[in-house]
């Protein structure tokens, strides 16, 4: 139970900003998809666009995620590899 009291709870993870250092945001994390296996993890972030416009949906495996203390890190992540994962879509049922 110590180890799932000190983890991170979903409704503070979706909407927080992640980072590619602790500087430098990329966008939001939208949500969290459990694979079927329920065993996967997925993290599907908003990213580019400029005030709401232009923003673009990509999902990343969850461990690739890092935190600190007040920070989700995405290690690696440039506005350019971002821009290059493919556009995720929410299945339509």
């Amino acid at each position: 139970m110590v180890k799932v009291s000190t983890g991170y709870r979903a409704s503070k993870v979706i909407g927080a900003k992640h980072r590619q250092r602790r500087q430098r945001d990329r966008g939001k994390i939208d949500d969290i998809i459990i694979g079927r296996d329920d065993k996967s993890a997925f993290a599907v972030l908003s990213v580019g666009g400029f005030l709401g416009v232009g923003i673009r949906l990509v999902a990343v495996p969850y461990e690739q995620l890092k935190t600190d203390d007040k920070n989700i890190l995405l290690p690696g992540a440039s506005k350019d590899t971002l821009k290059a994962l493919p556009e995720f879509k929410y299945a339509s049922k």
